[in-house]
């Protein structure tokens, strides 16, 4: 239906309420130049005088019907819509990008439209529903039907969109019905709304329970990985590394700078960093680990209290250290694009991406390092020199570069942390500090030496501490948890997982 200067006129000048009829009036059958002034007018680009209306382009203006350039007069005034006005606009585009053959762009449109249930568009829906053949986003015009003869004058379509509505399971659904439940009032209606609210509120229960549980997986990742590297230092070597920390701390810094080297010199490839700042975060917290052995660690083994004095300096210095080479404030680490966004996995469930790759991430390194300990050469001198250092000596073990290796390998370990922990939170000087009493508490709850345990312990402290959490807030949650465990190594000492060997059983 072409576009009439009346309805351009109606569209442009007038009270907001005025313009939103006329828009609805235009939609239906909009052509070209109606979606032109649609677009002109959400873009701020239309002028108008007592006379005529004026679509600005370039600079200079056109008319809206046949689209010849016109002088604009000095006079002219911009037309100014307030938020509701701009609203209409937003959904009236939306509705006409429902006849796109772009099935993107008619998903997006769909989107916009569930916030908008304005009976009014209902003829354009709809003329949508009986023309699309994607299911998914036929479902959503049929949600976005009901939610709009919610509000109808007739008694039977509410009650049918209100018995429609209760398959949905979003909190925009529930916030609907509720709104219309206060002015409802036919009882059959409202009965039918208090059995579709039922029907919603138990399906975002559900999102909210799975989204509790996969925080706490994501939590219990990230402690899996920030406790992997102190099982090898703390609980196969006996090593109390307070500076274990300040090695994950490497780790991320290190990212940091594959990140500004990718962005600088490579910028094409700057998705591809994060795959270049693995090895290298775990390259540069094992050379500072080995170095780290070699020179002070090795004299303390046998004495856990000069080791927590001696590491606890020692992490002070590489804070301070950080502190002078990148300054005392956090750094930014971009995720790159294939890290950014997530799955929708239910209406109030959003899993993302980076949280699902570094779940991913602690699992491989978990199979990485178990791999290491159980069937290589390494791994075997390792577990020969922790249940008995003397007879491993007498076999020709070099104990001392086997404890080298060791130490190294569990802050390579903490460095993967570091860059992992990178892409979800801030990097600075104190970001070891906030996990370091959890990796122990993990290593000693899991059982001094075993894997098996840190993965047990890791995993049901993050599930744990999320499902607390919800109930009592983070300070008391971690509170119940520290007495949790408590209790729990009164019971058991050994943890969950009690070490076995031949020094165990003298």
């Amino acid at each position: 239906m072409a576009l009439t200067p009346q309805q351009v006129r109606a569209l442009a000048v007038g009270e907001a309420e005025t313009r939103i009829i006329a828009l609805n009036e235009v939609l239906a059958g909009a052509d070209e130049k109606t979606v032109a002034l649609i677009q002109a007018l959400s873009d701020d680009a239309v002028k108008f005088t007592d006379t005529a209306v004026y679509v600005m382009k370039d600079g200079k203006g056109h008319d809206p019907v046949t689209g010849a350039e016109l002088a604009v007069p000095a006079t002219a005034e911009d037309v100014i819509n307030n938020n509701q006005m701009r609203g209409e606009l937003d959904a009236a585009l939306a509705s006409i990008k429902l006849f796109s053959p772009n099935v993107a762009l008619r998903s997006e449109a769909v989107k916009t439209l569930q916030g908008e249930p304005d009976e009014a568009k209902l003829p354009l829906i709809e003329k949508a529903l009986a023309a699309e053949q994607v299911p998914a986003i036929k479902a959503s015009l049929e949600h976005i039907r009901s939610a709009m003869l919610l509000g109808s004058a007739d008694k039977a379509k509410r009650l049918a969109a209100a018995t429609a509505l209760g398959a949905s399971g979003t909190p925009a659904t529930k916030t609907l019905l509720i709104e219309r439940q206060k002015v409802e009032t036919e009882a059959d209606v409202k009965a039918a709304i208090a059995v579709a609210l039922r029907s919603i509120e138990g399906r975002l229960a559900w999102g909210e329970r799975l989204g509790v549980v996969f925080t706490g997986v994501s939590l219990g990742s990230i402690l899996l990985l920030v406790a992997l590297g102190l099982a090898i230092t703390y609980g196969l070597m006996g090593v109390i590394n307070m500076a274990h920390g300040e090695l994950m701390m490497i780790g991320a810094y290190a990212t940091y700078v594959i990140q500004n080297l990718f962005r600088a010199y490579l910028p094409g490839l700057f998705d591809a960093y994060v795959l270049v700042a693995i090895p290298v975060s775990f390259l540069a917290a094992a050379l500072v680990g080995a170095a780290l052995e070699r020179s002070v660690i090795r004299w303390l083994y046998g004495r856990p209290l000069e080791t927590l004095l001696a590491t606890w300096g020692i992490s002070l210095m590489l804070q301070q250290a950080v502190r002078s080479l990148f300054g005392a404030q956090n750094v930014p680490v971009e995720n790159p694009a294939w890290l950014s966004g997530g799955v929708e996995a239910m209406s109030n469930l959003t899993l993302p991406f980076n949280r699902i790759a570094i779940v991913a991430f602690a699992i491989l390194v978990l199979v990485g390092v178990w791999a290491l300990i159980s069937r290589t050469r390494l791994g075997l001198f390792v577990r020969g020199v922790t249940q008995n250092r003397r007879m491993a000596a007498c076999m020709g073990v070099n104990t001392a570069r086997t404890d080298t290796y060791a130490f190294a390998l569990g802050s390579g370990i903490a460095g993967l942390a570091g860059c992992a922990l990178s892409q979800v939170g801030n990097v600075g000087p104190d970001l070891g500090q906030g996990y370091i009493v959890d990796a122990f508490m993990v290593v000693v709850l899991g059982g001094v030496g075993q894997l098996a345990g840190t993965v047990y312990a890791a995993l049901g402290l993050g599930v744990l501490n999320k499902l607390l959490e919800g109930l009592s807030g983070a300070v008391l949650a971690k509170i119940m948890v520290l007495v949790f465990i408590v209790i729990f190594i009164q019971k058991r000492p050994q943890g969950i997982f009690a070490l076995k060997g031949r020094s165990a059983e003298a």
